[in-house]
């Protein structure tokens, strides 16, 4: 379940321009597509009153007064000029399918200007044209619509493009790939920032899946199934509700009254991923919900995940998260800070359903570093 298509990068620490939440910046140039702008704007820009606070302080900005959008569908006035960009503690960098005219200087040198004082940089869909330009891709990660995948390659022979997955989290550099893929990487980045649980809010209100691999492909063989007894939503949902016992492969494939390889075969069309992946990840999921409602004992954390020992938790949650589960529990469990929620942190998992009880460990412990 790691982001991406590697190891999860060491936490990123952007500079806070302000007291206040961590304000993500919009840059809209000309002929900027619509979609991915709704998508930066229904993630980061409107209020959350079910989470009880405050998540980002969200501005868009434009080099000009008046910006045409893509194919002339609209034009945008009222925002703030492009020295908003300057104040970010994220920068979402324009995108646009005309890939192959330059980007406006001020623009490039804008996003030169942010990256170099360590603001955190995202790109959807062709942003990464926008990025490399402006020359803070050399020698990075980074993903882009498969339909430019080549053009990009040819122009950017420096940037270590991976073109099959759905976004790239570089650490202080995102992209993602399609349009869609926007919403993926807009959740991801607030699943870094507040934790898994504040993302399934906001995936509830988009009515949209809270979390789908970065690594999983771009588009898949068979995204609609052929008949409708084999789609796989019954079995993840089984599945889900079972996470605490040693279910395995062979249990999920006779669940679905399927050979292993055909539900290998299945979860590759549908999910983009193997069965065992997906079961691991969504037993690390549990066990980072459970952290962040308060459980502290890791060995009861480990059981009721299906994790099985401490020991394999803690391997599986810095793999998958970057991070300690003690170092988890302190940014994202009930005793964190609100100030550090508004810095970026390592990617948590997505949630599911809110687990039981929490428990305690001995007074002047901290069970989950042991």
């Amino acid at each position: 379940m790691s982001q991406g298509s590697s190891q999860p990068q060491p936490p990123q620490q952007p500079h806070p321009s302000t007291a206040g939440p961590h304000r993500v910046v919009v840059i809209v140039d000309a002929n900027s597509n619509p979609f991915e702008l709704g998508c930066a704007t229904e993630v980061f820009g409107l209020r959350r009153p079910e989470v009880g606070r405050e998540l980002y302080d969200f501005r868009l900005c434009s080099p000009e007064p008046s910006t045409l959008m893509r194919d002339g569908f609209f034009t945008l006035t009222g925002v703030a000029g492009l020295e908003a960009a300057d104040t970010a503690d994220t920068l979402i960098v324009p995108n646009r399918p005309d890939v192959e005219v330059p980007r406006r200087p001020a623009v490039l040198e804008a996003v030169r200007r942010a990256h170099a004082r360590g603001a955190r940089l995202v790109g959807f869909c062709s942003g990464a044209f926008t990025m490399a330009e402006a020359g803070v891709l050399d020698g990075r990660r980074a993903t882009a619509h498969w339909q430019w995948a080549d053009d990009f390659r040819a122009r950017f022979p420096s940037v270590r493009l991976e073109p099959d997955v759905l976004f790239v989290d570089d650490g202080d550099i995102l992209t993602a790939a399609g349009s869609a893929a926007a919403l993926d990487l807009g959740l991801h980045v607030v699943r870094r920032d507040h934790g898994a649980e504040i993302a399934n809010a906001v995936s509830r209100r988009l009515v949209f899946a809270a979390h789908r691999d970065g690594g999983q492909r771009q588009f898949v063989e068979r995204p609609v199934p052929e008949r409708t007894d084999e789609s796989l939503a019954p079995l993840l949902a089984w599945a889900q509700e079972r996470l605490d016992a040693p279910l395995t492969v062979a249990d999920l494939a006779a669940r679905a009254a399927v050979s292993p390889a055909t539900l290998h075969r299945r979860f590759r069309a549908q999910l983009g991923t193997t069965p065992l992946a997906w079961l691991t990840g969504e037993r690390v999921a549990l066990a980072c919900r459970l952290i962040e409602r308060g459980e502290s004992r890791m060995e009861v954390v480990a059981r009721r995940s299906g994790l099985g020992t401490a020991a394999n938790l803690r391997v599986l949650v810095r793999r998958e998260t970057g991070i300690s589960p003690s170092a988890y529990r302190h940014r994202f469990g009930p005793e964190a800070s609100p100030r550090a929620e508004t810095a970026p942190a390592r990617t948590p998992p997505p949630g599911i359903p809110p687990p039981g009880t929490a428990g305690t460990g001995p007074a002047g412990t901290d069970p989950l570093s042991r």
